[in-house]
């Protein structure tokens, strides 16, 4: 039996030439192996042939949809996980769960590596293989795309010459990564970092200065941090995301222009639509302020920015990774209640939260009758807080 290649397959041109020129080069079989993760736009039935067409001898769809929101985009909401306090991680949150389903590919079929079609100059590229050498050490990686300095002209050319069957052409400008947390678009025009985008750039999101639809209200409940109802209609964690790119989508919510710092050491001009994952993500730390004790809440912040460099540096399944995933998890349990938020033209206004578990009194915050603060306690409070700070003053005035 000759050797086998697990390839992660898209359907785009890289994976499709890469399935012959893999074959071709190194005289392997290819096993194609496609992930649904909601990214939509097209048939994965269609993907799936596409992958025989250009020759692979196994052609496999993984439906990960409840999978990839349960397990990787949950814990993103959790950790309100946003790159540079920004990014919500489309594409970084999507590369484990793919290396995943790969490795279990490659045992099943007898592969002997694993491929894929990132560049040198792209995060991508460490999220599999990082990955790889958590899940299966042994496995062999090919990546021709960086390894061989593929450009598009040179795949397309490939195609043509080897018969491949693709519909890509030399003039398309853009590069996209898309699931159902949210769309990636790169390259083109858009690497002139004063050109504005143009509407083509978008399919996720509504333009928000021209949309004049009215403004919705929206309430999204949540129990132990994890979203479970809309407007009071029970919903899967899925289920949430994909109502909540329809409805904030429609109101321009979650575009994102990002100029961002790649784990490689360049920086990137990077287009992103996500408009379920911004508004879960600002409902879920708005709950939070109501239910996480103060210290607690504090610590949590920090914990969230270095989870959040973890995963985009391609650690998901790190060490510290799993450590910072417990804190997260013991953070929640708290965690429950609702939020209600209106999103229009662009943005999210909270204007109402409720919990059981709220440690917002209303008889300590209110200023008017019924006020239980005890405001004598409030001067030996200013005094004591301060008094390290008097003490060291006066040293430095000469007092």
């Amino acid at each position: 039996m000759a050797n086998r290649v697990v390839l992660a397959y898209s359907g785009g041109l890289d994976t499709s030439v890469a399935i012959s020129w893999i074959a071709k080069e190194t005289g392997a079989e290819v096993v194609a192996v496609a992930i649904d993760l909601g990214q939509g736009g097209e048939d994965m039935d269609i993907v799936r042939q596409r992958a025989l067409d250009c020759g692979a001898v196994e052609s496999i769809v993984v439906d990960a949809r409840d999978e990839f929101a349960e397990q990787y985009c949950l814990p993103t909401i959790q950790a309100n996980g946003l790159y540079m306090d920004r990014y919500p991680l489309v594409s970084a949150i999507s590369r484990p769960l793919i290396v995943k389903h790969l490795t279990e590919a490659a045992k099943a079929h007898g592969g002997t590596a694993v491929a894929h079609g990132c560049t040198g100059k792209g995060n991508d590229q460490v999220r599999f293989e990082v990955g790889f050498m958590n899940l299966a050490p042994d496995l062999d990686v090919i990546a021709p795309v960086r390894d061989y300095a593929w450009t598009r002209e040179k795949a397309i050319d490939f195609a043509e010459e080897n018969n491949i069957p693709i519909t890509v052409t030399k003039k398309s400008p853009f590069s996209i990564d898309q699931n159902v947390w949210g769309r990636a678009v790169e390259t083109g025009f858009l690497e002139d970092l004063w050109n504005a985008p143009t509407k083509d750039v978008y399919d996720y999101t509504e333009d928000p200065t021209v949309n004049f639809s009215a403004p919705d209200e929206v309430t999204i409940s949540f129990e132990k941090g994890k979203p479970v109802a809309i407007d009071g209609r029970k919903v899967t964690v899925l289920e949430a995301i994909e109502e909540l790119n329809r409805r904030a989508g429609a109101q321009g919510v979650g575009r994102l222009d990002v100029v961002e710092d790649r784990l490689v050491g360049i920086k990137s001009r990077e287009i992103y639509e996500a408009p379920g994952a911004m508004a879960l993500i600002t409902a879920h730390q708005e709950l939070e302020h109501v239910t996480l004790e103060r210290e607690v809440g504090r610590y949590k912040r920090r914990i969230e920015e270095r989870w959040t460099e973890l995963v985009y540096d391609g650690l998901w399944f790190s060490p510290l990774k799993r450590a910072l995933d417990a804190f997260v998890e013991e953070t929640q349990q708290r965690v429950s209640g609702d939020v209600r938020m209106v999103m229009h033209g662009g943005h999210i206004t909270v204007n109402g939260r409720r919990s059981d578990e709220s440690l917002y009194d209303f008889n300590l915050a209110t200023y008017d009758e019924g006020d239980s603060f005890d405001q004598s306690y409030a001067k030996g409070f200013v005094q004591i807080h301060g008094l390290s700070s008097k003490i060291a003053s006066k040293r430095d005035l000469g007092l």
